[in-house]
């Protein structure tokens, strides 16, 4: 039951622990989001757009990290 939860991934035999993978796929959601926002012209309703952009990139690591890849 608990090999199914990976304590690293080999990419190219590199071993990477799963945090980076996580954090490496929100801070790419994070751009497409912010991207999207910027596109949008929805980012003009924040204060302080870089402050979201990193709130975003911390949230979806989180969830990344908790319900796909189980860090």
């Amino acid at each position: 039951m608990f090999d199914l939860i990976p304590n690293e991934f080999a990419i190219g035999g590199v071993y990477l622990p799963p945090l980076l993978i996580c954090g490496v796929l929100g801070l790419l959601l994070a751009t497409w989001t912010a991207r999207m926002l910027n596109k949008y012209r929805l980012s003009r309703y924040f204060f302080y757009p870089p402050l979201v952009f990193v709130s975003l990139a911390v949230i979806y690591t989180v969830l990344i990290g908790t319900f796909i890849i189980r860090a």
